[in-house]
Parts: structure tokens; C-alpha cells; sequence
């Protein structure tokens, strides 16, 4: 599940981009996490993994890498992108954009840390499907106290309050994270709730107005389905067994080792 095979052995890089993503690409500082080929010619590979290497590197820089390979067999080329992010639910996204169905990149069930209700399964899901909807303004990792990843975008969606902070959080000891979306009118008044932490996340002016019912029930209709299927095996969306790695890691917990 480590190894990053993506049969380009007799390909060649279709532009310059690819070229240089290819000639910085350390196979080795990652740990796949999940991945998905295309069936039945492997045109496409989409990979997620943690970076071990930012770890080592400036504090705060986003922890996992999004992977997407595009082949031309007829013409013997590939395309190579990467991405960073923060927190898996955007670096998903960024891989559905590119044609990867989520179901085969999800993190769930064995040695990944599952959400801690509801309202996390929800605004994960809302950041997966939002197609470009969100433009990313700065994020930041912490493996320590506090354990926290957030992402601050800005929504073209909203009418109000349009600079959302989308704050993930690890309870370690239980072996879950929560996930919540704030709502802020500028990107001082969110760097300001960073600082501080005065106070609750502000919720989104939407969970009050009256889309709140539509939120609830999307909530309502997640909380059914997990309790519906508590009893299956859970599905992790992955193409091969998980390992869990070496060492002193003990697990991977939402995209990063700790």
C-alpha cells in the first residue's frame, strides 16, 4: 500500500509542468493513505498521502498531498499534478475535480480515526462535493496541543459572512476529530477568532436562517445511515489492504501520523 507505482516506465511527460512536478515528486517522504486506478487501461491514477518530510519542515504547513496521473497511451504521455492540504475533506476534492469518485478515496473504518458525530460528516461532505465553490486564503497543521487543522476559505456561494474557517480537531484518546464550518465577514475578523479563541465558532448565518432545516435534515439523513450501517464492515474505499507503518507511528489518524 506504500509503494507509488504509476507505470510510467515508457511514458514521457506531456508538458513542462508535469515534467517539473515529476522531477520533485519524493515517493519517499509519503504514505499512501488511499489511492484509486482507473480499470480496465489505467488511463488515471489518483493517490492521497501524508508527507512525512513537513513534519520536519516549517510548523504549520499542510500535511497530506493529493496525486492525480493522466495517461495518453496513444501518444505515450502523462500529465503528473500535486496538490497540499491541510485536511483530506479538501484534498478530495481536489480529486474529484479531476475525476475521482469519493467513494474510492474515503478514509473510514479500521486504523483511521472516525468522525465524532454527525455535523463533522456533514460539512466533510459539503467541502468534498463543492467543486471549486471554495477558494483556499491560508491553512495551518498542528500536531501538538492544540491537535487542529483548518483551512480558511472564501465561499462564493454565500450571501453573508462570506470568509468561512473550516476547523478539524483530533480527540486522540477517544480516536475520533470533529469538523465545524465559522462564518466571519473578513479575513481579519477570522485571523482574530484564530488568535484569541475568545469564544465559540461562529456558525454560518445559513444554520439559523431557514436553510437551517435543510442542514438538519442532511444531518438527520447521514446520522440514519451510519446507524443503518454501524453493523457492516466498515468500507474504507481503497484498492488494496491497509498496512499500518513501522516504527513508532501508530496509526494514521485523518491524513498525518501522529
Amino acid at each position: 500500500m506504500n509503494a507509488f507505482d504509476f507505470d510510467l516506465a515508457d511514458l514521457v511527460p506531456a508538458d513542462e509542468t508535469s515534467e517539473d512536478a515529476m522531477e520533485t515528486f519524493r515517493a519517499g517522504d509519503l504514505t499512501v493513505l488511499s489511492q484509486h486506478h482507473t480499470a480496465p487501461d489505467g488511463s488515471h491514477s489518483f493517490v492521497l498521502a501524508h508527507d512525512r518530510s513537513v513534519t520536519w519542515g516549517v510548523p504549520g504547513e499542510p500535511q497530506l498531498v493529493a496525486i492525480a496521473v493522466a495517461r495518453d497511451l496513444s501518444r505515450s504521455t502523462f500529465t503528473f499534478e500535486t496538490s497540499h492540504h491541510a485536511t483530506a475533506s479538501f484534498a478530495q476534492n481536489w480529486l474529484a475535480e479531476r475525476g475521482c469518485p469519493l467513494d474510492r478515496i474515503a478514509l473510514r473504518g479500521g486504523d483511521y480515526t472516525e468522525p465524532a458525530d454527525d455535523l463533522t460528516v456533514q460539512v466533510e461532505q459539503q467541502i468534498q462535493r463543492s467543486g471549486t465553490r471554495y477558494e483556499v486564503l491560508d491553512t495551518y497543521t498542528s500536531d501538538y496541543d492544540p491537535s487542529e487543522a483548518w483551512t480558511l476559505v472564501r465561499d462564493s456561494r454565500a450571501a453573508q459572512a462570506p470568509v468561512r474557517l473550516f476547523h478539524e480537531e483530533w480527540d486522540h484518546d477517544a480516536g475520533t476529530y470533529t469538523m465545524r464550518e465559522g462564518a466571519f465577514a473578513d479575513v481579519g475578523a477570522a485571523q482574530t477568532w484564530l488568535d484569541e479563541r475568545s469564544g465559540p465558532l461562529p456558525e454560518p448565518p445559513e444554520y439559523s436562517d431557514h436553510n437551517g432545516a435543510v442542514v438538519r435534515a442532511r444531518i438527520a439523513r447521514i446520522a440514519l445511515a451510519r446507524s443503518a450501517g454501524a453493523s457492516a464492515t466498515p468500507q474504507t474505499g481503497l484498492d488494496a489492504p491497509r498496512t499500518t507503518p513501522t516504527g513508532p507511528v501508530q496509526r494514521p489518524v485523518r491524513g498525518r501520523l501522529l
